[in-house]
């Protein structure tokens, strides 16, 4: 600090001058210090920024990743599909058809041993696999007296394209026009089988074009319930492109339901089977199988299950 007082001038120069000098040199110390501790302080909250935009990195890049490669994450196709003499089956007519889009797809009509006219079938798969996978399926449906389409999907059982909701959406229309237009198949006569995602397929179609019946098994209230009760952790609601939201479309559809849900269902909760059949209109029907897994073969073509579609259908 400064002297202020003396008692002579030339001690009160010497002294204003020896503080002004000692004045101004612990201020430029006091400057390089304040300097000093502002880049050490600048540094740290470089190092800090950097540090939590690590992570933030990281997340945004996970999140993209999850964007681009999320139908990867949906769809799983089987492209290669046995001979059908390969699989032992009689009666079973390989045809194609084209969609909207112009994409030829490939599928097996199983005929009845009753008459031309009979009740069609169309079932429409869940997202792994191909047709070959359905043929148990479709022939307990057969020993009903029921003709049955299994087909696949674009993307699936070597058929081009790639999958996506828009396009199976095609896809369906173009199996039942096929029926329609091609085979002469009564459009009052045809029923929908929807499994897993392609039940989110099956409610779409019935809610444009009513069938005679729809059988859903396993059925969501949309595809983005099921994504984030298995991801909580992220923003599926915002991400998820395919969204097959079935409980908006079944509350338009007007015609017979019959839903199968298997109570130990680890990949659809039987609880979003419950919250669609709730929702749709009469008349319908709910069969639970207490024991059965979502891939179990007792939920697919158990006894019980093909008995209450026969009941179901009054065959």
């Amino acid at each position: 600090m400064r002297p202020w007082a003396a008692y002579d001038d030339d001690g009160f120069l010497a002294i204003v001058a020896t503080g002004d000098v000692g004045y101004r040199a612990d201020r430029a110390k006091a400057l390089a210090e304040s300097d000093r501790c502002s880049c050490m302080m600048s540094t740290r909250a470089m190092k800090m920024s950097v540090t939590l935009l690590i992570p933030v990195a990281v997340i945004v890049a996970l999140l993209l990743v999850l964007w681009v490669g999320q139908r990867g994450l949906m769809y799983f196709p089987l492209r290669n599909v046995p001979p059908i003499e390969a699989l032992g089956l009689d009666d079973v007519e390989p045809v194609a058809f084209d969609t909207a889009d112009g994409l030829r797809l490939s599928g097996w009509l199983f005929a009845p041993n009753a008459l031309d006219q009979a009740t069609t079938v169309i079932v429409f798969n869940g997202n792994a696999g191909n047709r070959a996978h359905r043929v148990p399926l479709a022939t307990a449906l057969r020993s009903m007296g029921l003709q049955v389409l299994l087909f696949d999907y674009r993307g699936y059982g070597g058929n081009p394209g790639s999958p996506t909701e828009q396009g199976l959406a095609m896809d369906a229309r173009a199996a039942r026009e096929f029926l329609i237009n091609q085979r002469r198949v009564d459009p009052g006569s045809v029923i929908y089988f929807g499994e897993s995602l392609g039940t989110g397929v099956a409610v779409t179609l019935a809610s444009e074009y009513p069938p005679a019946a729809l059988i859903l098994r396993s059925p969501y209230t949309s595809m983005v319930d099921v994504a984030q009760y298995h991801y909580s952790w992220l923003p599926v609601r915002l991400m998820l492109r395919d969204r097959y939201d079935s409980l908006a479309c079944i509350q338009s559809v007007r015609t017979r339901l019959l839903i199968i849900a298997g109570e130990r269902d680890r990949v659809v909760p039987p609880e979003f089977s419950r919250q669609l059949y709730d929702a749709a209109s009469q008349p319908k029907t709910l069969v639970s199988v207490p024991s059965a897994d979502h891939n179990d073969d007792e939920l697919l073509t158990g006894k019980a299950v093909i008995e209450e579609i026969s009941k179901f259908l009054g065959r």
